[in-house]
Order: C-alpha cells, then sequence, then structure tokens
C-alpha cells in the first residue's frame, strides 16, 4: 500500500468536506449554480487525481486502503465540472468492482451521477432530487422494475429502503430547523 497516496487522497477527500460545510454553514449553498470556492478545489482535486491514475491507474484497497480509495471515489463525484474524466472514471471502477478492489456502492454512485449530470436515466437508483414538497425522490432510474437486482449486485440496499432512509434525514433535518431557538 502506497501510505502517501493514500494520505494525501483522505486530506483532500476532508478539505472538499471542509469547505463544503463551511459554505453550508454560512449560508452560500445550497445555491443555482456551481460555488467558485467549490468548483476551484474540486478542479484542483480532479487534476491530481488524474495524475496518480495516470502513474498507477484507479487507487484501489490495494494501492492506498479503503479509505483513499473511498476519498478517489468522493473526488471522482466531485469532478462534475469534467464529464469526460467522470465518465473515464466510471469505466476504470468497472474493473476495480471485477477486481474486488473497490466496494460496488463507489460504481453505482459514480455512475448514476455521471448518467444524470447528462439527462440519461439512470441504472442503481443512487441519484435524488427533491419533489414539488421538497422531500427526496429518486432522478428517472433505467428499468426500474429490476433496480433492486442492480442495487443487491453491488451491496446497496434497496431503492425503498434507501428512500426511507433518505425522508427520515429530511424530517429530522426539518424537526431541527423548526424547534424553538
Amino acid at each position: 500500500m502506497n501510505h502517501n497516496f493514500a494520505d494525501e487522497l483522505v486530506t483532500m477527500m476532508a478539505e472538499d468536506q471542509r469547505l463544503l460545510q463551511q459554505l453550508f454553514d454560512s449560508g452560500e449553498l445550497p445555491s443555482e449554480s456551481y460555488h467558485p470556492r467549490m468548483k476551484a478545489l474540486h478542479v484542483n482535486n480532479a487534476s491530481r487525481l488524474k495524475t496518480i491514475i495516470g502513474r498507477y491507474g484507479w487507487p484501489g484497497i490495494s494501492l492506498v486502503g479503503d479509505d483513499g480509495a473511498k476519498a478517489a471515489w468522493l473526488i471522482a463525484q466531485h469532478s462534475v465540472s469534467e464529464p469526460g474524466f467522470m465518465a473515464e472514471c466510471v469505466s476504470l471502477l468497472e474493473g476495480a468492482v471485477a477486481r474486488e478492489d473497490v466496494a460496488g456502492w463507489q460504481l453505482a454512485f459514480l455512475q448514476d451521477r455521471v448518467h444524470t449530470l447528462s439527462g440519461k436515466p439512470q441504472y442503481y437508483g443512487t441519484q435524488f432530487d427533491v419533489d414539488e414538497n421538497s422531500w427526496p425522490t429518486p432522478f428517472p432510474i433505467e428499468d426500474v422494475a429490476t433496480v433492486n437486482e442492480r442495487r443487491a449486485r453491488l451491496g446497496l440496499n434497496t431503492l425503498e429502503e434507501r428512500q426511507q432512509q433518505m425522508t427520515e434525514r429530511e424530517r429530522r433535518r426539518r424537526a431541527n430547523i423548526e424547534k424553538p431557538g
């Protein structure tokens, strides 16, 4: 295992999450446009991930451990200004899943993100929008009748269970907002 790359990837993921939380806390997110500070960080992280991939291939568990592999996935997942790179990462993740070098959910989330960003139906049902009452609802799903079989193959719970989890999270969020000061 390459501890230097693992540490670097995990640090990049932590900075991504720290900035995201900071922007939420300050009220700058959510917003209608891609926040310039978030975009700059995502572009920087993607650039570094491209270099690592170019040299070593996809940074899976064998190269960077579980945390490093998760961090690499998050960096790819947040590379939304570079859809071509995201699509390349889907292909690399397919191979890594086949080798059991990454968790299957990583492929599901990234592939669905690529599909929804390009206006196509998602395959695993991991990407959610909100309905007219601001409750979580999945973006359109290709062949929805068999989505739970596909989800199970990659170690995900059912779509119905996931939607319930997201609805409960939104209920708790709303309850916290409505509590008197």
